[in-house]
C-alpha cells in the first residue's frame, strides 16, 4: 500500500489520497470493449438473419409462382387466385378460378340454365344468393356479399371443391341490382368478373309463369309443397293444370315494363366483359352452351339438366282469358308472342 504523505502548514494540515491502481482501470476498460463487442455482434448476427430469411422468401416466391408464363396477357385481368378464409385449396391453390355473375330476371330460364353450368366439373354457381335480403340491404352488404363468394367463403349445395375453375351465381335485377349498379359494375370492371345476361324473347310466357309460381307459393299443388322446378313429366303437367287470367287492361303496360327493365340492365353493365343470351335460343339450339363454356375460357363438355319444362307448348292452352290477350295484342308490336 502506498505511503501517505502528510504536510502540515501553520493552520491545516492537508493529507493526500494514495493513487489508484493502473490494473484496475485497464481490467474496467477491457470489460466495457467486450460489453460493447458483444452487443454489436449480436445486431450484426440479428440482421444477417434477417435478411437471410428476406431473400429465402423471395427465392421460395420466384420458384413458384402462380402466374403460368405462357398465358394470353389479355386474360390476366380475368384470372384469380382465391385464399379462402375457410379451408384451404392446397394443391389447388395456383389453379387460376374466373369469375362471373348470371344477371336476370324472375321466371326467363335462369333455374335451369344454371343446373346446366354446374354440370361441368369446372364450374361452381351458387344460385340466387341475393334472394337474402340482409345481403343486399346497402352497397357495402353486396360488395361483403361478393367477396365472400368470389374468395370461395360462401358454401352453398352448388359448391364444388376447391379446384373450380369458374366461380359465380345468378342475380335477378330486383335484387338491388340496378338499385346499386354504380357500386356493382365498379367491382365488377375491377375484379374481372364476366357478365352472363339471360333473358326471354317471350315476355308473354315469362309472365304466365310469373303468374303461375306466384298461384302456387300458396295453392302448393304438388301434395302440398310448393316447386319453382321440376324434374318429372308428372310434376310439369300437374303445375300447367293452372291457368292464370291476365289483366288485359295492363298487360300492354306491363310488357313495355319489363321489356325497360332489360333495356337498363344492358346499358348499366355495358362495359363489362359480358355475353347476352336469350333462353328460347339456348332452348332450340344447344350449341349455344358451347359459346358460354368457350366465354369462360373452359373445356368443352357436354352440360345437362335434369328440369322439366313446365309451360310447354301452345301459349292458348296456358292462359284461362285466352281470347281477351289475343285481342289485345293483335296489330300491336308484341303481336309475334301470341304465335312464339
Amino acid at each position: 500500500m502506498a505511503e501517505e504523505i502528510c504536510f502540515f502548514t501553520k493552520d491545516a494540515l492537508i493529507i493526500k489520497p494514495p493513487k489508484k491502481s493502473p490494473a484496475l482501470l485497464r481490467m474496467i476498460v477491457i470489460v466495457f470493449a467486450m460489453v460493447c463487442g458483444v452487443y454489436i455482434c449480436s445486431t450484426c448476427l440479428k440482421q444477417t438473419n434477417t435478411e437471410t430469411t428476406r431473400k429465402l422468401l423471395n427465392i421460395e416466391v420466384i420458384e413458384r409462382p402462380c402466374h403460368e408464363y405462357d398465358t394470353d396477357r389479355s386474360q390476366i385481368p380475368y384470372l384469380h387466385y382465391p385464399k379462402p378464409k375457410t379451408f384451404s385449396r392446397a394443391e389447388c391453390s395456383c389453379n387460376p378460378v374466373r369469375l362471373f355473375a348470371v344477371l336476370s330476371a324472375q321466371r326467363s330460364g335462369s333455374g335451369w340454365f344454371e343446373t346446366l353450368l354446374n354440370s361441368h366439373i369446372n364450374i361452381t354457381s351458387n344460385g340466387e344468393i341475393f334472394s337474402v335480403k340482409e345481403r343486399r340491404e346497402n352497397a357495402s352488404s353486396i360488395l361483403r356479399t361478393l367477396d365472400m363468394v368470389y374468395n370461395l367463403d360462401l358454401f352453398t349445395s352448388a359448391s364444388k371443391n376447391h379446384c373450380s375453375a369458374a366461380v359465380g351465381f345468378k342475380w335477378m335485377l330486383n335484387q338491388g341490382l340496378i338499385q346499386y349498379h354504380k357500386e356493382i359494375v365498379e367491382y365488377f370492371n375491377n375484379k374481372g368478373v364476366s357478365v352472363i345476361f339471360l333473358f326471354r324473347r317471350n315476355l308473354l310466357r315469362r309472365m304466365v309463369s310469373v303468374l303461375a309460381n306466384s298461384y302456387d307459393r300458396y295453392a302448393r299443388l304438388l301434395n302440398g309443397t310448393h316447386k319453382s322446378h321440376v324434374h318429372s313429366i308428372e310434376e310439369a303437367s300437374t303445375l300447367a293444370k293452372y291457368k292464370p287470367e291476365i289483366d288485359t287492361t295492363l298487360l300492354i303496360t306491363d310488357l313495355k315494363r319489363m321489356e325497360a327493365s332489360t333495356k337498363q340492365a344492358l346499358e348499366y353493365f355495358n362495359s363489362t366483359r359480358n355475353i347476352f343470351l336469350y333462353y328460347e335460343d339456348l332452348i332450340r339450339d344447344h350449341t349455344k352452351l358451347g359459346d358460354v363454356v368457350e366465354f369462360l375460357r373452359l373445356p368443352q363438355m357436354n352440360l345437362t339438366s335434369r328440369q322439366v319444362k313446365i309451360h310447354s307448348g301452345p301459349l292458348q292452352e296456358h292462359i284461362k282469358n285466352w281470347d281477351d290477350v289475343n285481342k289485345t295484342l293483335k296489330g300491336t308490336a308484341y303481336e309475334n308472342f301470341l304465335d312464339y
